[in-house]
């Protein structure tokens, strides 16, 4: 909508906050796998099962440390905290977690498809990354961004994206 009269604006519904930290977790915890997998498999050879636990481990730690973040930040506001709270910042939260099921499926499904340790990295990389781009898309089109800046979001976030496999390529040596 910015950089367009008013006449010309487009008419795209804006999500309330929660669903855009819905998007806000779900970028960042794709981004948090991608990581995860960079530093894992720049180790040299690993289980896979080793490389599934410490993505889903690492998604579930950073969850449960951003639902007491937002915890905490209410109960300083003087906010009751009981279950309900609990739940409700454990929802907001949750694609945090799920943003490393993907990479973590796609590792333990390497041996049906004979891929070795090296490939599934470089898979669980790529299905990270993925998830990386496609929910920060995702977030600006339904941020009520023009077209334009949607692509523009994904072609960005793909450059940083590739900055994370750069790095993965360059440790190496």
């Amino acid at each position: 909508m910015e950089g367009r009269p008013p006449s010309q604006a487009v008419d795209v519904p804006r999500s309330d906050a929660g669903e855009r930290r819905e998007y806000e977790g779900a970028v960042y915890g794709s981004l948090l796998a991608a990581s995860v997998v960079v530093g894992a498999g720049s180790l040299g050879s690993f289980p896979r099962l080793e490389l599934v636990l410490l993505l889903l481990c690492t998604g579930m730690v950073t969850w449960a440390t951003r639902v007491y973040s937002r915890l905490f930040k209410e109960r300083i506001k003087g906010a009751s905290v009981g279950g309900k709270e609990i739940r409700a910042a454990g929802a907001a939260e949750w694609p945090v977690l799920m943003a490393a099921v993907p990479p973590a499926v796609a590792i333990a499904v390497t041996p049906l498809l004979g891929i070795g340790p090296r490939g599934a990295v470089w898979l669980a990389l790529g299905v990270a990354l993925a998830g990386y781009v496609g929910w920060s898309t995702v977030a600006a089109y339904h941020a009520g961004a023009t077209g334009r800046a949607v692509v523009t979001a994904g072609a960005v976030n793909l450059v940083l994206g590739l900055v994370v496999v750069l790095f993965k390529v360059f440790v190496k040596r």
